[in-house]
């Protein structure tokens, strides 16, 4: 296991790493690295794990040769994160070979040409992500991935077409986005039936015809986003209230006009935090934070998670959150109750962000020994969260030690034994 992300490391990946034969999970996101994929990175056949995301990574795909392995014959992999660089030319059908792949994330990248028809091979799939590129041809056959939760194809330059058939067949969705593309014809009512499905977001293409979500509607639906679409009437169903989006279509110039319907969402909905209402007005100085299980000042060990595929998309939802709070404490043996969470947000790059305070048990301070083991959990992923949560990784903040100034740099993503930015 290497970890080196968010470390501030330029230049070019070394080839070197393609020595490390053993190697099951590399991480260098989140740094300025550049230059091309080392293609020697096919050689590490144990890889479940390889994480280049947000970096400023350029080239094409390195595809394998007769007498040369590349990323394409990463047999193992499970995630393959790329997501944030500057890559180009098109993904190689090989790639429809690793099919243990189970998160794949090309998205915001400069990817070319259409994607390849074979796609749908990798039918353990759960998180597909290719918005943001310039890619072309067809909407993407997905018809078979039947573990698809997550897939966003926006930002693209897919042929104009009505919805694929993909989009009333794949009943394991929890979120479909095609925003800004050139879909035509009628919004397809099955996708809103589907059990788990809690946001369907296609906003900027061109649905026309009478829109209309059925009679049998999913229990998790939270929204649907149909922003500047061309649907000029609508039949509304009794079986759901929450937000249907419809500005900037020719529906809102009639009776609906009015509605909530045809108004513009809230951008800074409520959110999340851990409920200090047993602290009562309690306050703290600027360098200490409020600890939910005691209402005593301290300082916390504080930090930014980022969850790279959440199986969730709506937020509302405080028990997802309980239960992140009650797997902390439990698996890095801290006091119940002594975890502060705060924030929840879908980021720019899509990841599910959330800031993390972690209370010490006694007194106000945690000592060197406590920092560095639940860095080290953190930071080389021993400790495991909630499975809805999917992969993350973790940046500290400096910890203010008692008897000390603050001190920078320690235990960020990459602190601990699977790697150091220090």
């Amino acid at each position: 296991m290497l970890i080196l992300a968010g470390c501030g490391f330029t230049g070019q990946i070394p080839d070197e790493l393609g020595n490390l034969s053993e190697l099951t999970f590399l991480a260098l996101n989140s740094n300025n690295l550049t230059g091309p994929i080392p293609p020697s990175l096919g050689k590490l056949s144990n890889l479940y794990w390889l994480d280049l995301a947000d970096n400023k990574l350029s080239g094409s795909f390195p595809i394998s040769t007769s007498t040369s392995p590349r990323l394409d014959q990463l047999l193992k992999a499970k995630h393959l994160l790329f997501d944030g660089n500057k890559l180009s030319g098109a993904i190689p059908d090989t790639l429809g070979l690793v099919q243990t792949l189970e998160v794949l994330r090309l998205d915001r990248n400069s990817l070319a040409g259409p994607v390849p028809s074979n796609l749908n091979n990798l039918t353990n799939v759960n998180e597909l992500n290719l918005a943001h590129n310039q890619l072309t041809g067809t909407v993407p056959n997905l018809t078979g991935m039947d573990h698809l939760s997550y897939v966003d194809l926006s930002n693209n330059s897919f042929e104009a077409s009505e919805a694929p058939a993909w989009f009333s067949t794949l009943t394991t969705l929890t979120t479909l986005i095609l925003e800004q593309g050139s879909l035509y014809g009628s919004v397809p009512q099955k996708v809103f039936s589907f059990p788990n499905i809690e946001q369907v977001k296609l906003k900027d293409n061109s649905f026309n015809d009478t829109f209309s979500m059925g009679d049998s509607i999913g229990g998790s639906l939270q929204l649907v986003d149909l922003q500047n679409n061309q649907i000029s009437s609508v039949t509304l169903s009794s079986g759901y209230t929450n937000s249907l989006v419809l500005v900037g279509n020719p529906v809102c110039n009639t009776s609906l006009s009015n509605t909530a319907y045809c108004q513009n969402p809230d951008e800074n909905p409520k959110t999340y935090a851990t409920n200090l209402a047993n602290c009562g007005n309690k306050l703290c100085s600027p360098d200490k934070k409020l600890n939910p299980q005691s209402c005593e000042c301290a300082y916390a060990y504080e930090g930014t998670l980022y969850f790279r595929g959440p199986s969730f998309r709506e937020l509302s939802d405080s028990n997802i959150f309980h239960s992140l709070e009650s797997s902390l404490w439990n698996k890095l043996n801290l006091t119940p109750g002594s975890v502060f969470l705060e924030n929840p947000f879908f980021n720019i790059n899509d990841y599910l962000q959330i800031q993390l305070a972690l209370f010490p048990p006694i007194g106000k301070y945690f000592n060197r020994s406590e920092v560095a083991r639940i860095g080290f959990a953190m930071s080389n992923q021993t400790y495991k969260p909630p499975p809805q949560f999917g992969p993350y990784y973790f940046i500290a903040s400096p910890y203010h030690f008692q008897g000390t100034t603050l001190q920078g740099g320690l235990y960020t993503s990459g602190g601990g034994g699977g790697g150091s930015c220090n």
